[in-house]
């Protein structure tokens, strides 16, 4: 991964957007020689953000399973048949 102090940013920006764009390769920032941000393409952070919810949901399904929150489908059949009207 690509690494940038934050002036870099500052003077380069445009630069560094079309680099972006060109190598699809998330950049880090750095302030004072700490990690502060990443830059990365618009299309690659809307597929990390789908993908989080994905694993978001599946989550919950796990956790919902060891809570014994679950129903056979017959009972889903029933609840549902109620909104279904």
């Amino acid at each position: 991964m690509r690494t940038e102090v934050v002036t870099t940013l500052k003077r380069q920006a445009t630069k560094l957007l079309a680099d972006l764009r060109e190598s699809k390769e998330p950049i880090l920032i750095t302030e004072h020689g700490q990690p502060s941000a990443y830059l990365l393409d618009v299309v690659d952070y809307e597929l990390m953000v789908q993908r989080m919810k994905i694993l978001e949901g599946i989550a919950k399904g796990e956790q919902a399973i060891r809570e014994g929150r679950t129903m056979d489908m017959s009972q889903a059949k029933e609840k549902m048949s109620k909104w279904l009207k």
